[in-house]
């Protein structure tokens, strides 16, 4: 910030030697090269930071800044070496000749070039100063490992130093108090190059002829810190995408470097993006921030590390809203729902105004506000209800806004409003797309109806091929499935693993368009929403033996697709974290390969590989991965090394920011489940029959919150939106063994058990991986559930928790998609 004007610490010692732009070992420097800045007026220069050596001025014609090199610096002798071998009077003087050869010169750590020829070199210097402090008594000899404490004793010991040889009391050495050391003393001191007069050669920095106390601790590198009690904790508020500054507020003479970390990890050496300058006064910058960045942040002098003082950041997000439905048309008598979900930090408050008018409904069976607002229902239409109603959701940082409008008009008259939602809207969307061994199934939830049924033998638009051709010894014919993804609720993509292709579902038209040759086996799909790309892993083999990974670019675009090869072989699996209202973009995946103890991260624009993360220290091949973007958090679960279930390896966490492990995620093992604004992490116990539940604060951290006892296996594991409470969830888990389900409300801890839902497909039926059992929800605003048994399909009511009705003849029907609005 230009604002502030740097001013270096002194600096006693090469605590990195590596590093020329550090301050100067030995030197002090203290205001000695301050930017300077014209225009305090707070014009343009007032803005404008030139660095080191270089000036702001305004360019008369123009009237705009410019950096141009500083005319003189200002008359401070502080003497420096250049690394171009002259002297410096001082560290501006440097840097502005740097600057007008256009060339780089930088301090060097050595004061030689003030003596060259001279016998006492800095060598000789510093064996004399090692031997004076060789002569302090034996009490003063800390011994100690606490580097504080040590230089507690040694700031003792000099302070001893300096009254003994401050003869005259007046806080000053001069050349003949220096000259006062005993002769059994000068004994050692005798064999060196330099005498006690060097001291004032080397260390008299105002060349006044005489030592200060301040003086002598610089000489012999006592380093004084001190933190005020008040500012060991601080904490921090910024508002996405601005930038963010934590100053430490350790101070003291000779003060080391100061030194940042989170999560234990040192960041001032790694080469971060957003993490990208210290600034000379130790300063963390953050230039901009997002979710990830909060959390804690610790800092401290160099090798100084039990004096720390911690930084919490917290993020706030102004409210993104959605609305649903935009538009829907009802007729006298009947009730109608208006549905708000905002997501933001803080948490969003939400009003509804009708026709611009505040909507304050009082509670009646008339019009209500339910889960804190996120619902507007009105019991009973009427005319007068027609109208646009506005949601408003506002936090501390913003607003955000969206209308929903509601037709109330008898059947009779059906406007055009009418038409679109009637009898189109609700004819292709909102559906569930289930895909068995007889076809397609598009099932309507709310009335158990089937809209649409897709035989096996129906002709692909694009090549009339049969949509399930009878394979080679296969016998009778039937379709095969293994993973569909929706694509901005417009085309649904499908796998057909024995027929080396996938198929591509028009959801307008409600018909098979086109089919996708891939390698052999497809077995998995993943949509990159943010790419508009979909993924394809295929296993090459039943066995798996040739594993890759394709890519399906501009995937919602109406064309004939195609798949591009990626450069990653013998894949076993990868992850894309999921985009929600606050996250819309996600730039990185990660992809896992055979029984390595790594994850690749890729670019999912270019596929190709930025880094990898070993795992190795911990011994950890990964299984699945599971994300949140608040703090940026990864969890990954490990692969059991036996076939003994309660030995399995603890999910491990890895820290986006900085891409690093951080360790263990506690003792918690299984596959992690996040719920989609990231706040909960849901992690099945499979051996003690529970569900450990995490959640993260709106600070960045991660503790956990409860274990739900579910008492049974679980295959699947899905979020629902709260119906009574926004920003909540409740879980809804589904057994790969039995014939039970679960709901566990996330806030309560609270679970209802359905039972009698029939015997899922057996595990070795089902040999494309994932859950044999899956349970699908309707979306943001849905309230009912699929997930399928053997035989047949069970529609659940989620608001109610019970059981809407079971859809018979649908085998294997255990890939499922759905399709919200169209």
């Amino acid at each position: 910030n230009p604002g502030f004007l740097p001013v270096y610490s002194s600096l006693c010692q090469c605590f990195f030697p590596a590093k020329p732009w550090l301050p100067s070992c030995l030197f002090q420097s203290l205001s000695v090269f301050l930017p300077i800045h014209s225009g305090s007026d707070g014009g343009p220069c007032r803005r404008t930071y030139c660095g080191r050596g270089r000036q702001c001025v305004l360019l008369e014609v123009t009237g705009r800044a410019e950096c141009v090199c500083q005319e003189k610096c200002r008359p401070t002798f502080v003497p420096v070496c250049g690394s171009d071998g002259r002297f410096y009077e001082n560290h501006c003087e440097v840097y502005r000749t740097a600057c007008l050869q256009k060339r780089r010169i930088y301090v060097v750590h050595s004061k030689d070039c003030f003596f060259k020829g001279d016998t006492c070199t800095m060598a000789e210097y510093n064996k004399l100063k090692s031997m004076l402090l060789d002569m302090q008594p034996k009490g003063l000899n800390g011994g100690g490992k606490n580097m504080l404490r040590d230089m507690d004793q040694k700031r003792a010991l000099v302070d001893t130093m300096f009254t003994y040889l401050d003869v005259d009391q007046d806080g000053r050495l001069g050349s003949d108090e220096l000259a006062q050391v005993c002769t059994s003393q000068r004994i050692g001191l005798r064999l060196l190059e330099c005498t006690m007069q060097d001291l004032l050669r080397y260390d008299d920095y105002n060349n006044d002829g005489h030592l200060t106390l301040h003086e002598f601790y610089t000489a012999f590198q006592v380093v004084q810190l001190s933190l005020a009690e008040d500012q060991r904790m601080s904490i921090s508020t910024v508002t996405v995408g601005l930038s963010a500054v934590l100053s430490c507020a350790i101070q003291g003479t000779l003060r080391p470097p100061i030194i940042w970390k989170r999560n234990g990890i040192i960041l001032n050496f790694l080469d971060l993006e957003d993490i990208n300058d210290f600034g000379d006064d130790g300063s963390l910058y953050i230039t901009k921030v997002t979710t990830i960045h909060m959390g804690n942040y610790s800092c401290h002098a160099y090798g100084y590390e039990e004096l720390c003082q911690t930084h919490v950041l917290q993020v706030n997000v102004p409210p993104v809203i959605l609305v649903y439905p935009e538009t829907q048309a009802q007729e006298p008598g009947v009730s109608a729902s208006l549905h708000c979900h905002a997501d933001g930090i803080p948490d969003p408050k939400i009003l509804w105004l009708k026709n611009g008018i505040d909507l304050q409904p009082r509670p009646s069976k008339q019009l209500s506000l339910i889960a804190n607002g996120s619902e507007l229902h009105i019991g009973s239409v009427r005319y007068e209800d027609t109208g646009a109603y506005t949601c408003i959701a506002k936090n501390e940082v913003g607003v955000d806004e969206d209308i929903s409008s509601l037709f109330v008009e008898d059947s009779a008259r059906k406007t055009l409003a009418n038409i679109l939602w009637r009898e189109e809207g609700l004819s292709v969307g909102n559906m569930f797309y289930v895909f068995s061994d007889e076809g397609i199934t598009v099932l309507q939830p709310s009335e158990c109806e089937i809209r649409k049924h897709i035989e096996r033998t129906e002709r692909i638009v694009a090549s009339y091929e049969e949509m399930c051709p009878k394979s080679e010894g296969v016998s009778p014919q039937h379709c095969s499935w293994s993973s569909a993804v929706s694509v901005r609720d417009k085309y649904i993509y499908v796998t057909q693993p024995l027929q080396k292709r996938l198929l591509v579902i028009d959801t307008q038209a409600q018909k098979v368009v086109q089919a996708v040759e891939t390698d052999p086996f497809p077995a998995k799909l993943l949509y990159d929403k943010s790419h508009d790309q979909v993924w394809v892993l295929s296993w090459g083999s039943m066995e798996k033996s040739h594993p890759t990974l394709q890519v399906i670019p501009q995937a919602s675009v109406g064309e004939v697709h195609h798949t591009i090869s990626t450069p990653f072989q013998r894949v076993d699996d990868f992850f894309i974290p999921p985009t929600n209202l606050i996250i819309t973009h996600v730039r990185f995946g990660f992809v896992f390969l055979k029984s390595e103890p790594a994850v690749h991260k890729i670019d999912l624009e270019t596929f190709h590989r930025v880094k990898t993360i070993s795992l190795k220290t911990y011994s950890c091949v990964p299984v699945s991965m599971a994300y949140t973007h608040l703090s940026g958090f990864y969890f990954i679960q490990c692969q059991s090394q036996s076939r003994d279930p309660s030995s399995a390896q603890p999910q491990l966490l890895i820290d986006s920011v900085t891409d690093t492990v951080i360790g263990p995620n506690l003792n918690i093992t299984g596959q992690p489940y996040v719920s989609p604004n990231g706040r909960y992490i849901v992690t099945p116990d499979q051996q003690r029959g529970k569900v450990r539940v995490q959640t993260v604060s709106f600070q960045g951290v991660l503790g956990l919150s409860r274990e739900l006892d579910t008492s049974l296996l679980v295959s699947d594991l899905v979020f629902q939106p709260s119906f009574t409470e926004s920003n909540q969830y409740t879980v809804v888990a589904a057994s790969g063994s039995g014939m039970d389900l679960v709901f566990s409300d996330l806030a309560s801890g609270h679970s209802e058990v359905l039972k009698s839902l029939k015997e899922p497909l057996s595990p070795h039926t089902w040999p494309w991986g994932g859950p044999n059992r899956v349970v699908v929800s309707s979306g943001l605003f849905g309230q009912y559930l699929v997930t399928p048994s053997a035989e047949s399909l069970f529609v659940l009511n989620g608001k109610q928790k019970t059981p809407h009705c079971e859809v018979s003849d649908i085998k294997r029907g255990n890939t499922v998609v759905w399709v919200g609005e169209v």
